[in-house]
C-alpha cells in the first residue's frame, strides 16, 4: 500500500494495489474509486485536508519506550 498526499492541490491518494486500474467510479465530488480486474486498487481523496482526512489520524495506541 502506498499513501500519498499533494499539498499544493490538497489530494490524498491511497494505493492498495499496483494492478492497472480498469473502471473509475465517482462515489461524490471528494471521493473517487479505482476498480482493477480484482477490487479496490486505489482511492483518491479531493480537499482531504479541508475535509479532514489528512493527516490521517492511528487510532493505535501509542507505545511507551522502556523505563531504563
Amino acid at each position: 500500500m502506498k499513501i500519498r498526499y499533494d499539498d499544493k492541490d490538497d489530494i490524498l491518494h491511497i494505493e492498495f494495489s499496483s494492478a492497472p486500474v480498469v473502471r473509475d467510479v465517482s462515489q461524490s465530488w471528494h471521493l473517487n474509486l479505482g476498480y482493477s480486474e480484482t477490487g479496490l486498487a486505489e482511492l483518491t481523496i479531493l480537499d482531504a485536508k479541508a475535509n479532514g482526512y489528512w493527516p490521517i489520524a492511528s487510532s493505535a495506541p501509542r507505545r511507551r519506550a522502556p523505563r531504563p
